[in-house]
C-alpha cells in the first residue's frame, strides 16, 4: 500500500471532517501578535500528514460515527503532537523538518520552547470546552507519559548496554501513548463498549510502536533529501534504537568493541562507518520482523469492528507504517 492511495482513501472517508478539525485548530491558535502569527504560519509547513487526527476521526467513523467532540479532539491531539515536534527539534538540535527550517533553526531555542508551551496550553484550553472533564484527564495523563518517555530517553543517552525492554518502554511513552490516546478517544466519544475502546487504544499503541521503530530505522539508513528532515540525530545524541541494540547483542566481542568506539565519539561519518557492520548482520531484518509483528497486532485489534471503509483504511495505515521503511 502506497502513501498516495492511503491518503486518497482518507480524503474520501473523512476529508470534510479533517477540514473542520483544521479550522477549529486555526481558530483556537489565532493570535493578534505578529511574531506569534509568523511562527504559527511557519510551523504549519512541517506538520506532515495529520496522522493523529486521522486516527481519531477514522476510529470514530469505524466505531459509530463522527461527532463534533471528535473534531475538537482531533485539533487537540494535533496541537499536542506539534508541540512535541517543536520541543524534540530543540532536544535533537535538528535544523530541518519536512524540508523546512525548524523553529529553533529559523529563530532560536527560547522561541521553540515557549512556542511548544503555547501549543500545549492551547490544547488543554480547547479540550476544556467539552461538556465533561474526561478528555482533559485522559489527555493530561497521556502528555505526562509522553514527557516521562522523553525524560527516560535523555537519561539513557550514551548507555550502550540499553536493553530492548527499556527501549520499548521509552518509545511506548514518547510515541505510542499519543496514538493510543487517539484510538481511545475516537471510540470513547462514539459511545463504544469498553471492549471496543480497549481494542482501539491497543490498535493505536501497536501502530505507534511500529511507526517509531520505522522512524528509528530511517534515522540510520534514510536519505535526508527523501525524508525531508535532519537524520542521524539519534547517533549524534547517542540514543540507542532497536537496530543498534540488536547489532550490539549479536556481533562478536571484537566487533562490539569497534562499534562502541564509533558510537562513543559520534560525528558526521558515524552512519557510514556503521554500514559495514549492518551489512554483515541481521539487525535490520530483525527490526523489520518486530515492526511488522506490531503492525499485524494493530490490524488484529480491528477484528471486533464491522467491515467498513474506515476499518479498511485503519488496516492500510498499519501496513503503510512499516512498508515506508522495510
Amino acid at each position: 500500500m502506497q502513501d498516495v492511495p492511503v491518503l486518497t482513501a482518507v480524503e474520501q472517508a473523512i476529508g470534510p471532517e479533517l477540514l473542520e478539525a483544521e479550522q477549529i485548530l486555526a481558530e483556537e491558535l489565532h493570535s493578534n501578535n505578529p511574531y506569534v502569527c509568523d511562527i504559527l504560519h511557519h510551523s504549519t509547513r512541517f506538520r506532515g500528514k495529520r496522522l493523529r487526527p486521522m486516527l481519531l476521526l477514522l476510529t470514530a467513523k469505524a466505531t459509530g460515527g463522527i461527532r463534533q467532540d471528535h473534531k475538537i479532539l482531533s485539533a487537540v491531539v494535533e496541537m499536542i503532537h506539534l508541540a512535541t515536534l517543536v520541543h524534540d527539534d530543540v532536544l535533537d538540535e535538528a535544523e530541518t523538518r519536512r524540508h523546512v527550517a525548524t523553529v529553533n533553526s529559523r529563530w532560536n531555542n527560547e522561541t521553540s520552547v515557549l512556542f511548544g508551551d503555547y501549543l500545549f496550553t492551547h490544547s488543554f484550553h480547547l479540550a476544556s470546552s467539552l461538556d465533561t472533564t474526561y478528555a482533559c484527564r485522559r489527555i493530561g495523563r497521556a502528555t505526562n507519559i509522553v514527557c516521562e518517555g522523553e525524560l527516560s530517553q535523555i537519561k539513557e543517552r550514551g548507555n550502550l548496554d540499553l536493553s530492548e525492554e527499556v527501549y520499548f518502554k521509552i518509545i511506548d511513552g514518547k510515541t505510542a501513548e499519543l496514538t493510543a490516546l487517539c484510538g481511545h478517544l475516537g471510540a470513547y466519544y462514539s459511545q463504544s463498549e469498553p471492549a471496543i475502546i480497549a481494542a482501539m487504544e491497543q490498535y493505536g499503541r501497536s501502530l505507534g510502536l511500529a511507526f517509531q521503530i520505522a522512524d528509528d530505522v530511517l534515522d540510520l539508513m534514510g536519505s535526508e533529501g527523501k525524508i525531508g528532515k535532519s537524520l542521524g540525530s539519534d547517533l549524534q545524541k547517542q540514543k540507542l534504537t532497536l537496530p543498534l541494540i540488536r547489532l550490539l547483542q549479536t556481533v562478536s566481542e571484537s566487533e562490539s568493541h569497534e562499534i562502541r568506539q564509533i558510537l562513543a565519539h559520534p560525528d558526521a561519518t558515524t552512519r557510514n562507518r556503521l554500514t559495514p557492520y549492518f551489512e554483515r548482520n541481521d539487525a535490520f531484518s530483525y527490526t523489520s520482523r518486530v515492526a511488522k509483528s506490531l503492525a499485524s497486532d494493530a490490524r488484529r485489534q480491528l477484528e471486533l469492528l464491522p467491515s467498513t471503509p474506515a476499518r479498511r483504511i485503519l488496516a492500510e495505515i498499519a501496513e503503510f507504517a512499516v512498508q515506508r521503511t522495510f
